[in-house]
């Protein structure tokens, strides 16, 4: 999950009061109004030479893509007049979102096809609601104009708060038409990106899920089967020989099933089904090179999904415990807040852990903000170690 901090800037956009005295906000607003013109002019040229032709060849093959390259314009178009808002109105308006089309069945960085950039194009929202800021600012900005001018020379002792008044207008059409939906952007761009970490970890585990059945297990069984066959053809012939390939068959057997067990523990651990975090977290425990001490305060088992990210990230930062940390003690914390599942691990180790030195905890963070989820690391030299992972808390049976 991206974090994001308010810029203590923009919950302080509005201008300062307005006077009498010609000061310099009163003139950036003056050359703002004179501005709106000449401005308006050009943009509402552009939009309806490229939306009218781009309509009327809209039966031929150049039509569609001439009014998608015409609505890229229209953006360039907004980002100039939100440009000019910032410098002379003090509206703070952040850029939308950069335009990616993606097709069917594609990941992150991929593009889509012709068609999929050329709808893209045609139903960008941005695009078209800064062709309507366009149409409907040309007669807005003769007005402007024409007041402003005419009050710097006859009413220009209260020019001051008429142009506050024309302004405040231009700046809820600004914001109106072309100031993105930050939030709904901003959360549009997190789930592409967490979309994409989805379908890597699960394409990658299902590739080491095959790995691990076609190294281990199956060859297993493979070996089985033809020391079976073996021993069937020195059934009759040397019956001692048979027995002792059977026997061998049956220690490739108890292997076989302990590694699908350890394939299964590794997919959902039965006794996490079974029992919930605190049994299997202290089954993981148990398993550390280190001394761990598992605390799980739970009144109530969380939906299953959430319990197995946190099961897998808390039994990943143990193996990281074990094989980097050089720790005497750990220890394992799961609590409730309000809607949030946390899970603390801490050692006594050496410390100096980061989430790019290869210890696998860039995945981890990755997997949790995938599900909105928080993965926070504080590790300095010489130790310890505290990593905190927060989910959300979801009910267990809710969908």
């Amino acid at each position: 999950m991206t974090v994001s901090f308010d810029d203590p800037d923009s919950k302080n956009d509005r201008p300062p009061p307005v006077r009498f005295a010609f000061d310099r906000q009163t003139w950036k607003e003056i050359a703002h109004l004179l501005a709106n013109l000449p401005s308006s002019l050009v943009g509402f040229v552009y939009v309806m030479f490229t939306v009218s032709t781009g309509a009327g060849l809209s039966v031929t093959v150049i039509g569609l893509p001439w009014l998608v390259l015409g609505l890229s314009g229209a953006r360039l178009l907004g980002r100039a007049e939100r440009a000019r808002a910032r410098k002379l109105l003090g509206v703070r308006i952040d850029e939308p979102s950069r335009l990616v089309a993606r097709g069917r069945g594609q990941g992150r960085g991929q593009s889509g096809g012709f068609f999929a950039r050329l709808w893209t194009g045609l139903s960008d929202p941005v695009a078209w609601r800064t062709v309507l800021y366009e149409f409907i600012r040309l007669p807005w900005s003769v007005v402007t104009f024409s007041v402003t001018l005419t009050g710097l020379f006859v009413f220009w002792p209260v020019l001051p708060y008429v142009a506050r008044g024309l302004t405040n207008v231009d700046r809820a059409m600004v914001r109106g038409l072309l100031s993105p939906s930050d939030e709904l952007e901003r959360r549009i761009a997190e789930l592409e990106s967490d979309r994409g970490v989805v379908v890597d970890t699960a394409a990658a585990d299902l590739r080491r899920i095959e790995r691990d059945l076609h190294d281990g297990a199956q060859a297993r069984l493979v070996a089985l089967a033809m020391g079976l066959g073996l021993a069937k053809e020195k059934l009759l012939e040397d019956p001692d020989a048979a027995a002792v390939m059977v026997d061998e068959a049956h220690g490739e057997v108890k292997l076989a099933l302990q590694e699908l067990r350890d394939l299964a523990r590794g997919i959902h651990p039965a006794i996490l089904t079974d029992r919930g975090l605190d049994a299997a977290l202290s089954s993981i425990a148990s398993r550390c090179t280190v001394p761990v001490k598992v605390t799980v305060d739970l009144t109530e088992r969380p939906a299953a999904a959430i319990e197995g990210i946190a099961y897998f990230t808390a039994s990943e930062l143990l193996q990281n415990v074990s094989k980097h940390s050089a720790a005497r003690t750990a220890s394992v914390d799961v609590w409730r807040s309000e809607e949030r599942l946390l899970i603390q691990v801490t050692d006594d180790g050496r410390g100096g852990a980061t989430l790019d030195g290869g210890t696998g905890m860039s995945g981890l963070a990755e997997r949790l903000g995938a599900v909105d989820g928080l993965f926070v690391l504080d590790s300095p030299a010489g130790g310890p170690t505290t990593v905190t992972a927060e989910l959300p808390w979801r009910r267990r049976g809710t969908a």
